[in-house]
Order: C-alpha cells, then sequence, then structure tokens
C-alpha cells in the first residue's frame, strides 16, 4: 500500500543542493513529526482494539485466553478499509489541497491503528515490542541513506514499485492456496521491497522540496503525502517482520 500518489516528480538527486537548507529539514521534519505522530496514533488504537473488550469484541473472535480466533463482519471490514480509502482517494482527489491531504494522511493511520490489534492477539507482546523496535531503527538507517545518499535512486525505486504489485499479486493468490514455502518467500521479498522503498521515499522527498521550489501550498500536499508514504512503508515493513520472526500465542 506504499507508492500512493507518486505524482509529485523530482530533479536528479545530482543537481540538488547538498549544503545544509533550513527549508529543507523544516520540510523533513515536519514529515517525520507526522509518522511519528501517526505511530502513536496507531499503536494507541491498536491497543483500544486488544485490551477494550467491548471494542475488540466487535472486531475479533477470540479464545477464552484471548488469542485471536477469527474476524467478525466489522473486523474484515476494518481489514481491507485502508485501501478502499487509498484506491478512492487516488482516482477521486485530483487537486488536492494540505487539509484534504491531512484528512486523508490521519484516515489512514487510523483505519490501521484499529486493525493492528491483531498483531497483539496473534503475537507475543514481547516479539511486538521487539520487532517494532528492529522496525524503528531499519527505518531511521534506510532513511538517511536515502536522505544523504548522493546516488540518484529513480530506477531502483520504478524496479521496488513493481516489485510491489506483483507482492501484492502474490500475497492473493497465497490467500487461496495457503502455501506455507510462498509465504515465507513474500515475507523476505516484502522485508527488501519495503526496506528499498523506505530509502527511495525519502530521497524523493528531498528532491520534491526544492522542485516546489517554495510554493507553501504544494509543500504542504508533498508533507502530509510524504509521510503517508512513509508510514505505510514502515507498518509493511514491520508485519513482514513480525510475519518473519514474531512468536505467537
Amino acid at each position: 500500500m506504499s507508492d500512493f500518489n507518486r505524482g509529485y516528480t523530482s530533479i536528479p538527486a545530482g543537481r540538488a543542493d547538498m549544503a545544509v537548507d533550513a527549508g529543507l529539514r523544516s520540510f523533513m521534519l515536519g514529515v517525520y513529526n507526522k509518522v511519528a505522530l501517526g505511530l502513536l496514533l496507531s499503536a494507541a488504537l491498536a491497543w483500544a482494539t486488544t485490551y477494550f473488550a467491548p471494542v475488540r469484541d466487535l472486531l475479533y473472535i477470540t479464545t477464552p485466553d484471548g488469542r485471536l480466533a477469527g474476524f467478525t463482519g466489522l473486523g474484515m471490514l476494518a481489514r481491507f478499509a485502508p485501501l478502499v480509502v487509498l484506491l478512492v482517494a487516488m482516482f477521486g482527489m485530483r487537486n488536492p489541497s494540505p487539509k484534504s491531504a491531512g484528512i486523508l494522511y490521519w484516515s489512514i493511520v487510523s483505519l490501521i491503528g484499529i486493525g493492528l490489534g491483531v498483531w497483539v492477539l496473534a503475537y507475543t507482546g514481547a516479539s511486538v515490542a521487539s520487532t517494532f523496535a528492529i522496525t524503528a531503527a531499519a527505518f531511521g538507517a534506510l532513511s538517511l541513506a536515502g536522505y544523504t545518499t548522493k546516488k540518484d535512486l529513480t530506477g531502483f525505486g520504478s524496479f521496488l514499485i513493481v516489485g510491489m504489485f506483483g507482492l501484492m499479486i502474490a500475497l492473493l493468490v497465497n490467500m487461496f492456496l495457503h502455501l506455507p514455502g510462498l509465504n515465507f518467500a513474500i515475507n523476505v521479498l516484502g522485508v527488501f521491497i519495503f526496506a528499498g522503498l523506505i530509502a527511495y521515499d525519502t530521497q524523493r522527498l528531498k528532491m520534491t522540496y526544492y522542485y516546489l521550489g517554495g510554493d507553501q501550498a504544494a509543500m504542504g500536499v508533498a508533507t502530509n503525502y510524504g509521510a503517508l508514504n512513509l508510514y505505510l512503508n514502515f507498518i509493511n515493513l514491520f508485519q513482514f517482520l513480525m510475519s518473519i520472526f514474531g512468536s505467537r500465542r
């Protein structure tokens, strides 16, 4: 679910001024702050859907000892709601404003946060916490690499985007086949694809800042969409890592 609204093109990496730029720093901090707040909101909503029984029972079917046993109808809708909202916005928001882009960002964050309770119900708290910490460390390192590299990642990013769509098709196919070997391969590929997209999207954001040339309205939209892309990359990386390394309850 990454790669939303990549209409903000960039200038070549080699053309950007690599000197310390207060405007660029402020722009990137705005993006990272939104991502951090989005993750905090998602964590709070995941906690509520896991430990607040009235809400949990609306979404999940659980065993007497609190493990995940299935989804209610509303829970199934919650699982697919973020994708539906993304697709509707992709085709419906042709000229977004900073406000509408912000509403989209926080709507997606909230919907995904509601659905994240499934990981807490299915996996041990220790593995969720450790995997989240690993994801955060990897995100920071990969984003820094994308920000500082002078190599143009455009071609690499295009390859990753194609791989991401292939990954989505494989996930849909395996929903019916349930092949353990294919599932493991999907998880491994997912880790590499979204790790690469973190670096690529960070560089693209930096190039977007220079491309927009100080247009505050466009930068407001780019900040929200940039935060959305990085947030989705983080969540997807976390989920694939959980599927590989997480300890089930």
